[in-house]
């Protein structure tokens, strides 16, 4: 079992490893989401790289994205659910290039969370929104 801000974690690593090029946008947004998110307030932050490489062995296995998935869902409470959605499309985004690999991801995050369409749409646009350069 792994706790709610771990969850989170390899919910954006799920992503971002999703095309199988972990960028270094993608690494930094990682970041910069559990230096400055209330969410991770009290994380450790030595503990990333560890959090990231279990995710990463996990995903090694046969059955490891549904296993990752089910860890992901047992972690998180309904209203983090959002939260975990939201970070997965700003991970996604960070690179500004985002892609099939890691849209056909962000819609396994949704299903698998039972996120409904409407609210996945409003948090897709609001990182659109966010991430859009001039």
């Amino acid at each position: 079992m792994i706790d709610e801000q771990t969850a989170l974690i390899y919910t954006m690593v799920l992503v971002s490893a999703a095309d199988r090029d972990m960028t270094d946008a993608e690494l930094r947004m990682i970041g910069e989401i559990i230096g400055h998110l209330p969410i991770f307030r009290d994380y450790d932050r030595e503990q990333l790289p560890a959090a990231a490489e279990s995710c990463a062995e996990l995903l090694a296995d046969a059955d490891g994205l549904d296993r990752a998935f089910d860890m992901i869902k047992g972690a998180l409470t309904g209203r983090l659910t959002e939260t975990a959605y939201a970070l997965a499309c700003d991970v996604a985004a960070a690179d500004g290039d985002v892609q099939q690999e890691e849209l056909r991801l962000l819609e396994m995050v949704r299903h698998r969370l039972e996120i409904d369409r409407l609210t996945a749409a409003a948090i897709e646009r609001g990182a659109r929104a966010r991430f859009t350069t001039v």
